[in-house]
């Protein structure tokens, strides 16, 4: 496994437990899914493009910053949702891996490419999902007992819920 490959892997894993821990006040999960179902987006399909808006962000930023996997810990939560909003939808894709271990990754990145080359309503869902992600990152952030929580912290407060590592 290279380097590229364990600095997403990272990046999956905090896009997989950030609506998780969102949801810890269920409301917010309720609220999500309206969003999701007004805006004529599978709820299922949404939440799997969050999770992967949420490592893709990560990964621009933590390549952008030429950070390690072990460095990934430091990079703070408003970097993240900054580049979730911030960041063109093909910035996004700079920087990952050839392959996927995860297929589910593959997948999704997949899918994530052909809602950029569609564009049209395609490009309004990315942004509406990339808004939504930001709002879950800027919850998380407001949570924390510590000003400028970091990823590191999002994986702590996951292994403590029990969320899967």
């Amino acid at each position: 496994m290279t380097s590229d490959d364990t600095l997403w892997r990272r990046c999956a894993h905090l896009g997989r437990v950030l609506l998780p821990l969102v949801d810890q006040e269920p409301w917010r999960q309720a609220r999500r899914h309206e969003n999701l179902q007004a805006w004529g987006i599978d709820t299922e399909a949404g939440e799997r493009l969050i999770e992967l808006f949420g490592a893709l962000a990560a990964h621009a930023v933590a390549v952008d910053a030429s950070l390690s996997a072990a460095e990934l810990d430091d990079l703070s939560l408003t970097a993240v949702a900054d580049a979730a909003t911030g960041k063109r939808d093909y910035e996004l894709l700079a920087g990952l891996p050839n392959n996927f271990a995860d297929d589910h990754d593959g997948h999704a990145v997949n899918v994530f490419r052909l809602h950029i080359y569609k564009g049209g309503q395609y490009s309004r869902r990315l942004t509406q999902l990339s808004t939504e992600l930001r709002h879950a990152l800027l919850v998380l952030a407001e949570r924390a007992p510590i000003p400028s929580p970091t990823c590191g912290d999002i994986f702590r407060r996951a292994a403590e819920a029990g969320l899967p590592q």
